[in-house]
């Protein structure tokens, strides 16, 4: 009678580790949800929005220009954030806000992206702390699940023109 309660236990410990491993394994490489917060994804991505991420993209280094990235904050490790994705390696971006009368541009270093948000009058982006290493981006937002009236594809970028097309 002890064994086999022992048996059961050990069985269902078994099955609890390999189903955790399963688990951990698809949300870590293959994607997860995402709920965002704030409001520099706008008009694009509202505060609360519910959006799915994949992670393959950033795996196989297939990130594009316009594509809405979540990645590790680089001034803040412990949050995360959600960004377009404006320049990649090599690429000359406009390093001024909108507003400034004079436009200064650079180089996006190797090994780097160049994130902003939709919203440039309301977002902390590459413009305050820079390039932002490969490395900490997390995944690719694919969609929007949430609300259901917006459930689909993200829409394209409002600032596209910031986005400089080679």
């Amino acid at each position: 009678m002890l064994w086999d309660v022992m048996g059961k236990t050990f069985r269902l410990l078994g099955y609890t580790i390999q189903y955790g491993c399963i688990a951990h394994c698809a949300f870590e490489y293959l994607g997860g949800i995402v709920v965002c917060s704030g409001p520099s994804m706008e008009p694009t991505i509202q505060n609360s929005d519910i959006v799915f991420s994949e992670h393959l993209s950033c795996h196989f280094y297939s990130i594009q220009k316009g594509d809405i990235v979540v990645a590790k904050n680089p001034t803040d490790p412990k949050s995360n954030i959600c960004k377009r994705v404006i320049g990649l390696e090599g690429d000359k971006v406009c390093t001024s806000s909108p507003s400034d009368f004079v436009k200064i541009h650079s180089y996006v270093p190797k090994g780097h992206v160049w994130l902003e948000g939709d919203n440039l009058r309301n977002s902390a982006d590459s413009r305050c702390y820079g390039p932002v290493p490969y490395g900490l981006i997390k995944g690719r937002i694919c969609f929007k699940l949430w609300p259901l009236t917006d459930f689909g594809f993200l829409r394209a970028s409002p600032n596209s023109h910031r986005i400089c097309k080679d």
